[in-house]
């Protein structure tokens, strides 16, 4: 159920560490956290699905989330260490480049017929798409939901493939298929606020390393990598 394993597992992580770092880390990640630490061993998907795994004893040292909701679960129940907010994102709806269901809005979602694709409930993106439809008094469009899918990378492969008329990710997430996609932005007052937080696993063999990783991820190079992926830093 991960999406991506980057990394040799016989590369170290660190110097200290008898093996690769081990990143466990939401899906809407993937460009980007490779760049960060090239020898280290990512493991992508839903944020729900990565800390179920990390609560059934997974080997991680290190957690990111597209969400506060799971780290902050994790370290109240012992599994990390304290989570700290490192980036955001903003949603927007994306079309297939030739619009074949005529989407020019989100209120359009709500024609008959739609095909609409989003991620499940429980996954970062798909609640944070129900809530900005709520807000926007939209909730109805759901019901053209043709597809709940694991994690953001299943709605735009979706829609770039034109397997659907429209989807909800993140502003990061529709970049990768802008040659196949049209992306329609949501009013700022129907943004969710998006929180991505990392923590080091409470378990984690190379405790050393995992405090590395995710001081350069608040740092000047991670902060630099992040912008360029066209994501949000916290002020």
């Amino acid at each position: 159920m991960l999406a991506a394993v980057v990394g040799l597992a016989g590369c170290g992580g660190s110097d200290t560490g008898s093996g690769p770092l081990d990143v466990y880390a939401a899906a809407s990640l993937a460009e980007v956290f490779p760049e960060l630490a090239p020898a280290a061993r990512f493991s992508f998907a839903g944020s729900d699905e990565l800390a179920r795994q990390i609560r059934e004893g997974a080997p991680v040292d290190v957690y990111a989330a597209a969400s506060s909701k799971y780290p902050r679960e994790l370290f109240e129940e012992g599994f990390v260490e304290e989570p700290v907010t490192f980036a955001s994102n903003r949603l927007v709806l994306i079309v297939p480049s030739a619009n074949p269901g005529a989407v020019d809005s989100v209120e359009d979602l709500l024609q008959p017929g739609t095909r609409l694709v989003v991620a499940a409930e429980g996954v970062p993106v798909g609640d944070y798409t129900r809530a900005a439809l709520e807000t926007l008094g939209l909730s109805a469009a759901l019901e053209n939901v043709v597809s709940n899918e694991d994690d953001v990378k299943g709605v735009a492969g979706k829609v770039a493939l034109g397997e659907a008329d429209a989807g909800f990710v993140y502003a990061t997430d529709a970049t990768p298929v802008a040659d196949r996609v049209l992306a329609i932005q949501l009013p700022d007052d129907a943004q969710p606020l998006i929180e991505y937080q990392a923590a080091v696993v409470a378990a984690s063999d190379d405790e050393d390393a995992a405090d590395e990783f995710v001081e350069k991820l608040l740092g000047e190079r991670g902060r630099a990598a992040l912008l360029r992926a066209g994501f949000v830093l916290p002020t």
